[in-house]
């Protein structure tokens, strides 16, 4: 495993090393690559999440928090400079392959530490059942790289400590997912690696970029600057924001395996003039092709069992059957 570091050791904006991952998947030719980082206090909400759905924006600007939006899908998290922030890379084209990679090299890592940490389900990385380390996927394709190959990107959280108060200020909870997980607050879902481990922040880093990684590769002064312009476009208001038109039907559910998923719509006279997916769930391929393909569709079962893709192929886990249920809720 490579460990990627920078020439200049300066605090940076979550949005450079967002740029950074991109960077390293786009244009450098290795087989897996790792680093880590912390930022200044920061939420980051998934690449089909509405912000306002899932950031309180006004407590955010109060204190001084900033907002970023990530190109992969799943939900908000705050970060701040009291935990790590991961970000693995790899040539993997498997979502089910890469984040058992990942999540196998950090557990093994911990556990290496005397920390007793198992992996659950797909992307959570758990000590004693509750969460320590959420993580989240994206893919680019071979024609998105310089070497011809597909790269995945696999980044996440690793809780050593953090501000209680700014996280449950700055994320606006879905109350339907803390029920569907037997819990009652972020309190009681979450816990901190500082209450398992007698290792500082800073050894608990440095243990786990020894435990994962054999040699390193530096940035180049050029290339940073080749990551700075990527950053642009995470900086942009257009990215970060989004554009979010006013659709007529609006309908929301939690399904299991796959996540909240909000379909909304906008309809006339029984025929789907448009159609978008927002919510925290994971993406592997372009939506684009659900509302190409049911746009000017009308609204009725028979017409949309045809005309829908292999929603298997775009969203993980999500059945054909249970997005058109959804659909015509």
């Amino acid at each position: 495993m490579v460990h990627i570091t920078l020439p200049e050791n300066i605090d940076r904006p979550l949005s450079f090393y967002l740029a950074m991952e991109e960077y390293v998947a786009r244009h450098i030719d290795v087989s897996h690559a790792f680093f880590v980082w912390q930022v200044e206090p920061s939420v980051i909400f998934g690449r089909n999440q509405l912000i306002e759905a899932e950031v309180n924006t006004g407590y955010c600007e109060r204190k001084g928090v900033k907002m970023y939006r990530r190109k992969s899908g799943g939900g908000c998290v705050y970060a701040d400079m009291s935990n790590l922030m991961l970000s693995y890379i790899t040539d993997s084209d498997s979502v089910n392959f890469t984040y058992h990679q990942y999540t196998t090299l950090v557990v093994n890592a911990l556990q290496r530490m005397g920390i007793q940490a198992t992996a659950n389900g797909r992307n959570d990385i758990m000590i004693e059942g509750k969460k320590v380390s959420g993580n989240a996927f994206y893919h680019l394709g071979a024609h998105q790289t310089d070497f011809g190959k597909g790269s995945s990107i696999v980044h996440g959280t690793l809780l050593y400590d953090t501000d209680m108060e700014n996280m449950l200020g700055c994320i606006t909870p879905d109350d339907e997912k803390l029920l569907s997980k037997g819990v009652k607050s972020v309190r009681q879902h979450i816990t901190l690696l500082k209450d398992h481990t007698r290792l500082s922040l800073e050894e608990v880093r440095n243990e786990l970029i020894c435990f994962v990684c054999n040699e390193e590769r530096m940035l180049t002064p050029e290339e940073v600057e080749r990551v700075r312009d990527i950053e642009k476009e995470y900086l942009s208001p257009a990215f970060i924001y989004g554009h979010n038109p006013r659709y007529t039907v609006v309908k929301k559910q939690r399904i299991e395996g796959v996540g909240t998923l909000e379909v909304r719509m906008e309809v006339k006279n029984g025929i789907i003039k448009d159609i978008d997916l927002k919510g925290d769930f994971f993406v592997t391929g372009d939506l684009n092709e659900i509302r190409q393909a049911l746009r000017n569709k009308p609204l009725e079962r028979s017409t949309l069992e045809i005309a829908m893709p292999d929603t298997k192929n775009l969203i993980v886990n999500l059945n054909k059957t249970d997005l058109i249920t959804l659909i015509l809720k």
